[in-house]
């Protein structure tokens, strides 16, 4: 399974959510069952600070489709500006994933 690019707009202080469906090669879906999943958006892929993005595998997990999100309160304390992120999948033996990863762009608020 490749890792998929998708690029996201987060508007500082409005709340933040998106679905994605994981697929394999062949183009069926991922079965996520029994899988969790991360999500981490930080300004560079060095950077030592991170915003820890919720995740969420939606029902049925033989969709293959998660959701990220972020709440009104993360958003609004993150600085307008380009990030990075990536999601990484984790399955019951411990083998890790990155199966979607991009860039953020957040857009400054102005009803904060």
């Amino acid at each position: 399974m490749a890792s998929a690019v998708s690029n996201l707009l987060i508007y500082q202080g409005a709340d933040f959510i998106t679905d994605f469906t994981i697929e394999n090669d062949n183009g069926t879906f991922f079965n996520l069952t029994g899988y969790t999943a991360e999500c981490k958006i930080k300004k560079n892929y060095t950077s030592s600070t991170s915003v820890t993005v919720n995740v969420q595998i939606l029902n049925p997990p033989t969709a293959g489709q998660i959701q990220l999100g972020l709440g009104n309160t993360t958003t609004t304390a993150m600085k307008p500006g380009r990030y990075v992120y990536d999601v990484v999948i984790t399955s019951i033996t411990g083998q890790k994933t990155r199966v979607l990863e991009g860039t953020v762009s957040v857009l400054e608020g102005v009803t904060l």
